[in-house]
């Protein structure tokens, strides 16, 4: 059987699937202390014989194999999970191969093999709820180096009718502080699903989202980029990001038909378990 933990900052999503990912059997819990969590991971898995596992966590992680602290929650906002050994606690469990990384990273990863981008050899996954987080998989690979994509934390242009300050405790007004959720929420003292009709509230927003698609576009050239997170089931929002990204980049390089460059997820909110369980059956 394979193993997938989807490690969200609110919630683990976990999951066992026989090889051909046919037949899956999931449980989500609360992510609380790593203590309790972990025993709720143990006595779920505990159940299957496992061959493999696949991890994508929320971060920032270490995902550098040469790093002392390969395996680690490190810098993470959630205080309980700092400098947390999460692979180190799983390999002492389960003697079995470990994938490591994000959970975006998991996520754009399911979508390229069973989503949105299939057929394709790379693709963008940004997540933009309660925070901003971005994944990419180039030549079939997920993309890490030192360490791993914080696509969140990118700067941007202020727009011109917004004086808003930000809410990254970081960068303050970086993409994260300026368009997640909480930044839409402490902006207008609404949370964003009572704002559907609010032009102005998702045209400023699309500002901000355009901008950093078009900054991934200019490094990574992407074939495809999906949004998803919880900001993104404001559906009005993709053709106002095609049209700001379309006059931002104005004509400089050339892009797929924004219609299918820019979209939703295929896989709605499973990206990130798909991606988890097809990164344990590679892992194999």
């Amino acid at each position: 059987m394979l193993g997938a933990i989807e490690a969200g900052g609110t919630k683990f999503v976990l999951a066992v699937s026989d090889n051909t990912l046919e037949h899956v059997e999931k449980l989500s819990i609360p992510t609380t202390t790593p203590e309790e969590t972990f025993d709720k991971v143990f006595e779920f898995f505990d159940n299957y014989t496992l061959e493999a596992i696949g991890v994508g966590s929320f971060g920032p992680i270490d995902v550098n194999k040469n790093s002392s602290t390969y395996g680690y929650v490190t810098s993470t906002p959630k205080l309980a999970w700092q400098n947390v050994d999460f692979l180190g606690k799983l390999k002492e469990r389960y003697a079995v191969p470990v994938a490591w990384t994000t959970d975006v990273n998991a996520a754009a990863y399911g979508e390229l093999k069973k989503g949105a981008a299939v057929g394709k050899n790379s693709c963008l996954y940004l997540t933009v709820g309660t925070g901003i987080g971005g994944g990419a998989v180039i030549n079939g690979e997920p993309l890490e180096g030192y360490g791993h994509p914080e696509m969140g934390h990118i700067p941007v242009r202020m727009h011109e009718e917004d004086s808003f300050k930000g809410t990254c405790p970081y960068h303050s007004n970086c993409l994260e502080g300026l368009a997640a959720g909480p930044a839409i929420e402490q902006r207008y003292n609404k949370k964003a699903q009572y704002l559907t009709d609010r032009k102005d509230v998702w045209d400023i927003e699309a500002y901000y989202l355009a901008q950093a698609l078009m900054t991934y576009t200019l490094t990574l050239s992407p074939e495809k980029i999906i949004l998803g997170g919880g900001v993104m089931k404001q559906s009005q929002l993709y053709p106002l990001i095609r049209k700001e990204f379309s006059k931002l980049v104005n004509g400089y390089v050339a892009t797929p038909d924004l219609d299918e460059y820019i979209v939703s997820p295929g896989l709605d909110d499973n990206a990130g378990i798909t991606g988890c369980l097809l990164l344990a059956q590679k892992e194999l």
